[in-house]
């Protein structure tokens, strides 16, 4: 594959479908089967994986969010609004899923050369724009100030933000998520993490700045683009854009080596949460 063309343009894609919200599907086996795809992407036993997934109220927490100085009083503002709370194995801040939440992940195999970062950041950004480009919309790659979990990498449509990307490396395997807000208010979602700041006291950090959260920056993709996107429409979308540019897609779940690999990386994700909420 030329080096300069679209990590999108894989011989084949092996897709796996986790887009059904069930109570039993915990967001920490998320990120554990994604680490377990890195691991077999990257020792080539499997090809490119494009993986989706949706999860129930749940505020994934970025490792420097664990330094908040009132952290309890965080999460216990989360509990009683019913929300889920884990800490993540990536970079960032926190973010909120939730069913008008769809997750995506692109896996890839990490070349000799090595994948630029913002080559795994371009390609995320573009299978986005590709998935939506008949609304002729412009969607912008940038930080927008005030949303929660800001980078340059914010996805968003008249200054307002409706997607996040983020990306992970491990044994030779690169991971690029994108969390896309599908339906719902992403004011409220906004609201919530902001909620969760104040009470964690966010403003008497010294060491980490974190985002000071204005909910009217954040939107849903249905809110920006005036229509009712459901959650298995967009997955359609994203079925389609990989379709165009791949030779062959096929679904499939985990397998193989795969089987003894996730509980590994399952034990890990355990670990980290029970260190940090100890």
């Amino acid at each position: 594959m030329d080096e300069n063309q679209s990590l999108l343009h894989q011989e084949k894609w092996r897709i796996i479908d986790q887009s059904n919200p069930n109570p039993q599907f915990h967001a920490i086996q998320s990120f554990a089967i994604d680490d377990t795809l890195c691991q077999s992407v990257g020792s080539g036993c499997s090809p490119a994986v494009a993986r989706t997934w949706v999860h129930l109220r749940t505020v994934v927490l970025g490792i420097q969010d664990t330094k908040l100085p009132a952290l309890q009083s965080g999460l216990d503002f989360l509990g009683k609004n019913k929300v889920d709370w884990i800490v993540r194995n990536s970079g960032g801040l926190a973010v909120l899923l939730d069913e008008g939440v769809l997750n995506i992940s692109l896996i890839f195999p990490d070349t000799e050369k090595g994948i630029d970062i913002n080559r795994g950041y371009d390609t995320m950004f573009e299978l986005v724009r590709l998935m939506f480009e008949d609304f002729n919309c412009h969607i912008e790659a940038r930080e927008i100030a005030g949303s929660y979990c800001p980078g340059s990498y914010d996805l968003s449509i008249n200054g307002k933000k409706f997607a996040g990307i983020s990306q992970r490396r491990i044994r030779k395997g690169v991971a690029v998520q994108v969390y896309l807000c599908v339906n719902g208010s992403g004011q409220e979602r906004a609201e919530m993490v902001r909620g969760f700041y104040e009470r964690a006291r966010f403003h008497d950090s010294h060491r980490i700045v974190f985002p000071e959260v204005h909910p009217e920056v954040m939107a849903s993709l249905s809110e920006l683009l005036g229509v009712q996107l459901t959650i298995q429409e967009t997955v359609l979308r994203f079925l389609k854009v990989l379709k165009g540019v791949s030779g062959e897609i096929y679904t499939s779940q985990l397998q193989g080596n795969e089987l003894e690999l996730y509980p590994v990386h399952y034990e890990r994700m355990i670990e980290r949460n029970k260190r940090v909420f100890a």
